[in-house]
């Protein structure tokens, strides 16, 4: 990395400085299922978008605890905007992987977005000169604001096993759905995309087995350490700061209204003075502690197997993921405690704690973070059983 890039410090300061606006715009997402175009350019005039973007191209090519660090901060704004930023990066990384001629298009800006996801429910069948995708992607955070987006389908050629492949399409190649009605992350703006009849090119697909690997096609990044690692290390990596972002911003939100409140139908004038409020604050300050720890040694692990570029054992790729789940579990946790003490005038949709909550239930409830996925994947290998997952 180039030493006039703007260290993990100074990204980490730019991200707590966006916190104001983002929480000023937080009830505007809620309402309108998207991110504001003002959050949008707020958190680009700030580089965060470029964390994993080659440095070829402006990028900063950062280590994951930048990501966990900076997606924490964001979070403590909104929920939403933050899911948005790391989710990005994870696309970004992605395409980071195809030949470099491919990235001279993609990568136009530093501030290039890229959606995408890794569920396979499309096809592609080969044509003259690539491929021909048809199927439908949900849950496609960003694809509001993205230029290109990684999709995902599987190959289907005659007298040859299915192969999921990657492709890199533009989004004004594809339709969109405004199907995002839920009751967490309202603001993301996850609507469906879908491809008819989509051309990919040759260049421009990839088997998602390599890149499941860290194996691509560039050449530009093949020296680069942060384009080596495992994707399924590199995804929890980029997500879980969101779910440590949350749990703070309960705290934060919780001790603010502490001093205004009285307790409904007790003596207490304040619920400060209660011994229940210190109990409750206190055990939801610790686990917010816990999700800290497993976002870092997740992230440090990354990181260290980046600067080494040594293999991942499987044991290493499973506690990523446990690491996840678990981080995902505690900051859910620390929520649930403070909401539960926030009283009946908490669930206003003008007080946060209440979005907050829907927010990290629904960011638990994400099939790679689901705490019990992922603690039943740590157990099966510490029960002397393989893997049931191909996403470690």
């Amino acid at each position: 990395m180039s030493n006039d890039l703007p260290g993990s410090a100074e990204l980490v300061r730019r991200a707590t400085d966006l916190v104001p606006t983002l929480r000023m715009f937080s009830t505007w997402h809620e309402e309108n299922r998207r991110i504001h175009d003002e959050a949008v350019a707020a958190m680009a005039a700030a580089g965060v978008f470029r964390l994993r973007t080659p440095s070829t191209y402006g990028g900063y090519e950062c280590d994951t605890r930048t990501l966990v660090d900076v997606a924490a901060e964001l979070a403590r704004g909104d929920g939403s905007a933050a899911w948005n930023a790391s989710v990005y990066w994870i696309p970004t990384w992605m395409a980071s992987h195809f030949p470099d001629h491919v990235q001279d298009s993609v990568f136009t800006s530093p501030d290039s977005l890229i959606c995408g996801t890794l569920s396979p429910s499309a096809v592609a069948a080969p044509t003259e000169g690539g491929i021909v995708v048809n199927g439908k992607w949900g849950f496609i955070t960003g694809a509001l604001h993205s230029s290109w987006q990684a999709v995902i389908a599987v190959l289907l050629v005659p007298e040859a096993e299915p192969m999921p492949v990657i492709a890199l399409a533009p989004t004004r190649e594809l339709q969109v759905v405004d199907d995002w009605h839920t009751a967490g992350l309202k603001g993301t703006g996850s609507v469906s995309t879908v491809a008819q009849d989509l051309f990919v090119p040759q260049e421009r697909f990839l088997p998602l087995g390599a890149v499941l690997q860290g194996q691509g096609a560039s050449d530009a990044n093949k020296t680069s350490s942060i384009y080596q690692a495992p994707l399924l290390p590199v995804a929890a990596a980029s997500s879980v700061g969101v779910a440590l972002g949350l749990a703070k911003a309960a705290l934060d939100a919780f001790v603010q209204r502490l001093g205004d409140r009285k307790i409904t139908y007790t003596d207490y004038v304040s619920q400060r003075e209660a011994p229940i409020t210190h109990l409750r604050l206190a055990d939801a300050a610790i686990r917010v502690d816990e999700a800290e720890f497993h976002a870092h040694r997740l992230a440090a692990t990354v990181d260290r197997k980046a600067a080494e570029q040594a293999a991942w054992t499987m044991h290493e790729r499973v506690l990523a993921r446990a690491d996840m789940g678990a981080a995902v579990q505690r900051a859910r946790e620390a929520v649930a405690l403070l909401a539960d003490a926030s009283g009946g005038s908490s669930i206003y949709l003008d007080v946060p704690i209440q979005r907050i909550q829907r927010d990290i239930q629904a960011m638990s409830l994400h099939a790679l973070m689901h705490p019990d996925t992922n603690a039943e994947l740590y157990g099966r290998l510490l029960s002397g059983l393989g893997p049931n997952s191909l996403y470690v």
